[in-house]
């Protein structure tokens, strides 16, 4: 089956991720000596920090996270020890209007660098390998949010790691609100693990926790409304501590649309 995969469904060549047709292969090590933009295609991404002004946090574009030499600093970086796209997120740090909690979370954009707004129809996936080493309580580490202007400001679902090791996929029962929570998986803390987030149909979410696949339907109020994709490190906790906070290390991470 011939499947049209847009610019951002890139293969992040030093992450080994796979799509179909490529054969499988063990993923080359992530390079530790240039920044995230070196190792993961960032070109249809762009990064808000827990820094910057109340109500407004700094916002990183495409054209900056991308190459070897691209954007990196305290909450963005590449770890030194294994080359993974490192997220760190204060409890203290600036947050947006519409949320209690800081972030260092990638939002996805088009190649042409504009934001990425898509319906539901059609498929729609974003994955990644992952491993939390700090979190106070529990933080986002991806998710599929209503578009900018849609008429919501609510995420469709956002996947949550607890400070215990639970997974839990919270999914919004409409664009007016109120989350119901799913738990579907348990992993250590500081151990890797791989998830993907896709909708299919225009109705369906269907969230693998590695290789173990859940599916659940999407509440008919979301029908019309335009997503896009997040991920990262969207701490769930908030205090005056700019020591406290969630850290996020990722090893892959890919969407593409069909």
């Amino acid at each position: 089956m011939n499947k049209k995969l847009t610019a951002s469904a890139l293969t992040l060549a030093a992450a080994g991720t796979l799509f179909a047709g490529q054969s499988a292969m063990a993923a080359p090590a992530l390079n530790t000596g240039v920044a995230p933009g070196g190792n993961f295609n960032l070109s249809v991404w762009s990064l808000q920090e827990p820094v910057g002004s109340p109500g407004s946090p700094r916002t990183i574009s495409p054209s900056q996270l991308k190459g070897a030499g691209g954007y990196q600093d305290a909450y963005f970086y590449t770890d030194k020890s294994d080359g993974s796209m490192t997220f760190w997120d204060p409890e203290n740090g600036v947050h947006t209007p519409n949320s209690n909690f800081s972030r260092s979370e990638l939002r996805e954009m088009n190649s042409s660098g504009s934001a990425a707004s898509w319906g539901l129809p059609g498929t729609h996936k974003l994955s990644a390998t992952v491993k939390v080493t700090k979190v106070p309580s529990s933080v986002c580490v991806g998710q599929i949010h209503a578009s900018e202007g849609s008429g919501t400001t609510k995420p469709l679902i956002e996947l949550y790691y607890h400070s215990n090791g639970d997974i839990v996929a919270g999914i919004e029962n409409g664009p007016g609100g109120g989350q119901t929570a799913h738990s579907i998986g348990h992993v250590s803390l500081n151990t890797q693990w791989s998830y993907v987030i896709s909708v299919t149909g225009g109705n369906t979410i269907n969230i693998s926790i590695n290789g173990a696949n859940h599916s659940f339907a999407i509440p008919s109020g979301w029908k019309g409304y335009p997503q896009y994709f997040k991920a990262g490190d969207y701490n769930q906790s908030a205090s005056s501590s700019s020591t406290n906070g969630a850290t996020v290390h990722f090893y892959a991470l890919t969407v593409s649309h069909s």
